[in-house]
């Protein structure tokens, strides 16, 4: 059996189908789940990863885990310990866990380059097998812009003519589906990006490709875009954030081939993502 947290989530929802399509007995996690939200057949179990004998229940005759925690959980000061812990106990032999790339690029920064980098050495050291994914920004990070598309077909953003390799969610789930299922994916850490770098004005215009009309660009200053962020993440993360979206170290601009490698086709353009979701922001 193999037991998905964050199984609501972008990559989560993608990865418990992929699995369940594939035949596997599949364990859907989250805080809120039922069986509305997974394919017919796949078990779901309320849990909260702050509370790790609670998933005791989800974990037992598991082989296998995939592991995703929280920004809220990380900010409050969570460790993945007793989590791998009790999967340990309940039998898991191996871990699939969703890091950050900045646990590569920026170790050091307060934000999530160094909280991923925390939970990717509990990984490393808890006796499980183990993979561990650091994929770079979320095409789905566009749905921030949906109701500003919807209603005023506007994309609002700093750093206007800055590209990144954002990735498809999808893609990130095929690759962890992948090392959950097959062998030769113990002690590897795969950095996922997209094929090509894309800059805030060029996924206004890919959306506006996408629903068949335009959709404008009106770019931020950083201050104005710090203010927004504040509201909702921790000051650090907002810093940290920012800091990637405007001035990207050479390994956060870098378009990696793990994805290729892995499933053996290239990874997703931002348009293709654009026009499967292009229904969100109609």
């Amino acid at each position: 059996m193999i037991v998905v947290t964050g199984a609501t989530g972008n990559v989560g929802r993608v990865l418990v189908r992929l699995l369940a399509e594939a035949g596997e007995d599949v364990t859907a996690v989250a805080r809120r789940v039922s069986s509305a939200d997974v394919p017919e057949g796949v078990r779901t179990v309320s849990a909260d990863l702050a509370d790790p004998a609670g998933l005791r229940p989800a974990l037992e005759g598991a082989d296998a885990l995939f592991l995703v925690t929280p920004g809220d959980y990380l900010a409050l000061g969570g460790n993945v310990r007793p989590i791998l812990r009790t999967a340990a106990e309940a039998g898991v032999r191996r871990v699939v866990l969703l890091s950050s790339q900045s646990a590569g690029t920026r170790p050091l920064s307060p934000g999530h380059g160094m909280r991923a980098l925390e939970d990717e050495s509990e990984v490393r050291n808890s006796g499980l097998e183990w993979t561990i994914l650091r994929p770079g920004g979320f095409a789905s990070n566009s749905f921030a812009w949906a109701e500003s598309v919807r209603l005023r077909r506007t994309v609002t953003a700093p750093f206007g003519d800055v590209a990144l390799p954002v990735i498809d969610p999808g893609d990130i789930a095929e690759v962890a589906a992948a090392a959950l299922r097959e062998p030769g994916h113990d002690g590897r850490v795969y950095e996922l990006t997209g094929p090509e770098r894309v800059s805030p004005r060029q996924i206004a215009a890919a959306l506006g490709d996408a629903l068949g009309e335009p959709v404008r660009f009106a770019e931020q200053s950083r201050d104005e875009a710090r203010a927004m962020m504040a509201a909702f993440m921790p000051e650090e993360v907002a810093d940290g954030t920012l800091a990637i979206l405007g001035d990207p170290t050479p390994g956060e601009r870098r378009i990696s081939p793990e994805v290729e490698r892995v499933l053996g086709r290239a990874p997703r353009p931002f348009s293709d993502w654009a026009r499967r979701n292009a229904a969100a922001f109609r």
